[in-house]
């Protein structure tokens, strides 16, 4: 965290930062909703094989990991007034957001074949298969959901902390509020990711499914 040059470009994002997080979040989303949607060119995206989505699926998983393990450092931290250290773990999980980001655009807009996605279906066998696929669909959905709503939230908090000097934080603006709803709504939502991961990659079967964008 550092006092921005009031001249410069952070001190014009310090002045307005939620027009700064509202055309940041625009971007994002329609970034992801035009890879979804094919609007994104294909000669963006790199050509993969099933293998290669497969691949992208554990480093993805991995990643996200390793963010919610630097969120959870990183509240505990601050608790103890380790701002310094905070700030540091906090700054790591956004940057790994960012490789996530990549990775995950990689994955969606790549795939066997010209504009084509790769849908991986999971198949739930045995006992208690329908209890455990509801369960699975839930933690998807509430994983899906917040992965969405947080962003704004997760851009402010890091706006704030970017752009204010601990003292500033503390006494100007709302980060520790902002900045606790953000970490703990981001935390459950890449332990769901992860535990999602884990169900369709290691416990239960899945085949892949190509559909025409």
């Amino acid at each position: 965290m550092a006092t921005a040059d009031e001249s410069g470009p952070l001190g014009t994002v310090k002045e307005y930062p939620r027009a700064t997080v509202a055309v940041v979040s625009v971007v994002g989303y329609a970034l992801v909703l035009g890879t979804f949607a094919g609007v994104v060119p294909d000669s963006v995206f790199p050509s993969l094989t099933e293998g290669q989505v497969n691949l992208l699926s554990h480093a993805i998983a991995a990643v996200n990991t390793v963010t919610t393990v630097l969120l959870v450092v990183g509240w505990r931290w601050i608790r103890a007034g380790e701002v310094r250290k905070h700030a540091a773990a906090m700054s790591a999980s956004f940057g790994l957001i960012m490789v996530f980001l990549v990775l995950y655009l990689t994955r969606v807009g790549g795939g066997p074949g010209e504009k084509h996605i790769v849908i991986r279906e999971t198949a739930f066998l045995g006992a208690y298969a329908g209890a455990v696929e509801l369960a699975y669909l839930a933690m998807l959905a509430i994983h899906i959901v917040l992965s969405i709503v947080t962003v704004p939230v997760v851009l402010y908090a890091i706006v704030l902390g970017a752009t204010h000097t601990p003292e500033e934080l503390r006494t100007e603006t709302s980060h520790k509020r902002v900045g606790r709803i953000a970490a703990g709504t981001w935390i459950v939502s890449l332990t769901l990711g992860v535990v999602t991961y884990l169900l369709l990659n290691w416990v239960y079967a899945y085949e892949f499914v190509r559909v025409a964008r």
